[in-house]
């Protein structure tokens, strides 16, 4: 079953704030982190990942930085001080409405 995009649209930031607190990534290895992860549910397009990655970056979220890998110049992020005190604070809001949603659905405790 496929997962309506409008559902992947409010969970993007966490999610890559997520992943980049464990490790610095460049673009790809984001989207394909993210996609093993979820065991395939979240597809993430080139075109859907880099305004968000620079939306961040503009808020300070981020910051990125180039480096040579494989014999390639790629862009590498990495999470901020202020990206991981959003992480928190929208982790906390993540499980607010998915205990509110469960409730609601029948599936919560």
């Amino acid at each position: 079953m496929s997962i309506n995009k409008e559902l992947l649209k409010g969970s993007t930031v966490i999610l890559l704030l997520k992943v980049l607190s464990k490790k610095e990534m460049y673009g790809y290895e984001l989207i394909r982190e993210i996609e093993l992860s979820s065991d395939g549910v979240f597809l993430m397009k080139e075109g859907t990942l880099y305004p968000i990655l620079h939306t961040l970056e503009a808020e300070e979220m981020l910051e990125s930085y180039w480096r040579q890998h494989d014999g390639r110049k790629r862009k590498y992020y990495r999470i901020t001080d202020r990206g991981r005190s959003m992480l928190e604070e929208k982790t906390k809001e993540w499980v607010r409405f998915r205990t509110a949603v469960d409730s609601v659905i029948g599936e919560g405790s």
